[in-house]
């Protein structure tokens, strides 16, 4: 399994930002590729999702299913067709050294777990003389910039303005 994982810190009470990350159907609005969401559910385990993303002269759609919920701390999901993966959203209150909870400091986490070789070739349409191999060592760096994108488009909607925004950035 490949993983990315983007962590980053926002200056909001961590049950706001676990309700804003439940609503998961604003997540088309911060990713370039993903073209709409489709929610069937209510945010909770058990809801499904129907995902269509485009790049270059492909489109898939995906679906994917929250599996696990922890009301403020955790959203667990899994994609539940043609492909191996899962992640969550993490979100931690920061303490400062005397072990008290800062006022407004939330750790928030975007973590994505894939096996690109879970993939066959019948999943997507391709182009005459293109692999699905091919298209996999292309998607890779996408899905980082992707996630980076997600956490910065969630941090600016949180806050309510843009900023510099400091990202550790995990993958293997």
């Amino acid at each position: 399994m490949e993983r990315v994982e983007v962590s980053t810190v926002v200056y909001v009470p961590p049950e706001e930002v676990y309700e804003f990350l439940l609503a998961f159907r604003r997540y088309a609005n911060y990713s370039e590729h993903l073209r709409s969401v489709r929610q069937f559910g209510d945010g909770g385990p058990g809801t499904e999702y129907e995902l269509t993303f485009a790049w270059w002269k492909l489109t898939y759609t995906a679906r994917s299913k929250v599996t696990e919920v922890d009301s403020p701390n955790r959203i667990e999901w899994g994609v539940t067709k043609d492909i191996d993966a899962a992640g969550r959203w993490l979100v931690k209150p920061l303490v400062d050294t005397d072990g008290e909870a800062e006022e407004v400091e939330t750790e928030v986490t975007f973590v994505v777990e894939y096996a690109p070789g879970s993939t066959d070739d019948g999943i997507v349409d391709l182009p005459r003389f293109v692999s699905l191999g091919w298209v996999v060592e292309k998607i890779k760096p996408k899905i980082r910039a992707e996630a980076e994108r997600i956490v910065r488009r969630v941090v600016a909607d949180l806050e309510g303005e843009e900023r510099d925004v400091e990202l550790r950035i995990e993958t293997r």
